[in-house]
């Protein structure tokens, strides 16, 4: 019998288990895949997220520094930098494996290349079977991704319209031809398929170009990335890969039970920018704080709901404020974009909201102050 079972070994998952291991629970970490995986994934690593561990990342996987950004709607092109840095440009796969270092580091159990195929909450306990074995914990913190079925144990399936599409290609490339293209940086163009968007980053001899959009709005997200690709004079036959991401600011159910769901299964992401690694690492933290709460102060599993009331009070109505900058910047893309790529001061005080230097709602409460716009207003 565990204490706590996590399924799923990204950084959700790494990031409960490092935390249970520090305070002491019984853990095993049960991740389907063998590591180092493939991960499709553009690879910035914000600054914001980077707050959240108390370890640094090693200088041998940062491969970019990002100060700035590079903003996009059709002929329209803005570039705004920062004195600080904003993210940093790494491979998944690399960084992913080496999270799960940092949380074996703490004594946990883990178990990699087994897939668990049922979870069943039990009055007393969850039991987590794979095809080969069956294990028991008091707790069980889902980190199954989006893609991931187990989660529709806690919350409802999502609809189209509140999920997205995105698909990825890596682009061999020299370093010296990169930052000739763009340094330091990276590239947004927004209104790509209709409210998608698309992005450019560089990588260690490599670029990241990638596509997305929400589902409902997507059809073709295949050929949406290959139009992307030709656009932007990248001629070659790339392997591409997908995934799908959840919009954060909806109401979903995050505990059931004896079952807790973190990052990307729980719908953790940025609405507008699709970020979500700063959410995957911070609510396994703080999903793994409330199990140990739990079990030291010998409550039941009702206490478990603190979870939901943590995250919201920490970056939830940010993820609600995402959504709703989100809805009204594509609504209104003509006119929202045009602003967003004509007013550096646009560009610059939404570099701060990527670093978490300022909030969506206050955002959005200073562009109406300074420019007024009467879309905005009439929306309400």
């Amino acid at each position: 019998m565990f204490d706590l079972i996590i399924v799923g070994g990204g950084p959700a998952g790494t990031a409960a288990g490092r935390v249970a291991g520090k305070m002491g629970l019984k853990t095993l970490l049960i991740e389907k895949a063998s590591f180092p995986r493939y991960k499709p994934c553009g690879g910035a690593l914000s600054e914001h997220a980077m707050s959240f561990l108390d370890f640094e990342i090693p200088e041998e996987i940062i491969e970019k520094e990002v100060f700035g950004a590079r903003i996009c709607f059709r002929d329209q092109v803005i570039e705004r930098s920062k004195d600080y840095r904003l993210s940093a440009i790494v491979t998944r796969s690399r960084l992913d494996n080496f999270f799960l270092e940092k949380a074996r580091e703490t004594g946990i159990e883990d178990i990699t290349g087994k897939k668990v195929i049922e979870v069943l909450d039990e009055e007393d306990h969850v039991t987590v079977r794979t095809a080969e074995s069956t294990y028991a914990a008091r707790f069980l913190i889902l980190a199954t991704g989006s893609q991931g079925m187990l989660k529709h144990h806690v919350r409802r399936k999502d609809s189209k319209k509140e999920y997205g599409i995105c698909m990825v290609a890596e682009v061999p490339e020299s370093n010296g031809t990169i930052d000739s293209y763009i340094k330091d940086a990276v590239e947004l163009r927004f209104g790509v398929a209709g409210m998608g968007y698309g992005w450019i980053f560089p990588h260690d001899g490599y670029y990241s170009v990638g596509t997305g959009g929400l589902a409902n709005m997507l059809p073709d997200p295949r050929g949406t990335i290959q139009q992307y690709l030709q656009e932007n004079h990248f001629d070659g036959s790339y392997k591409l890969n997908g995934h799908v991401i959840p919009c954060g600011g909806y109401k979903r159910n995050l505990v059931k039970g004896r079952i807790l769901l973190v990052g990307d299964a729980a719908g953790f992401v940025d609405a507008f920018t699709g970020e979500g690694l700063a959410y995957a690492i911070r609510s396994g933290q703080i999903a793994a704080e409330i199990v140990a709460e739990t079990i030291i102060s010998s409550r039941g599993p009702e206490h478990l709901k603190t979870y939901e009331k943590r995250c919201y009070s920490e970056f939830g109505e940010h993820l609600k404020y995402s959504l709703y900058f989100a809805s009204i910047m594509h609504r209104f893309s003509e006119k929202a974009f045009s602003i967003f790529t004509q007013e550096p001061r646009v560009i610059d005080k939404f570099l701060e909201v990527v670093a978490f230097k300022t909030d969506y709602k206050q955002y959005m409460k200073w562009l109406l102050l300074n420019f007024k716009p009467a879309w905005i207003v009439k929306k309400g």
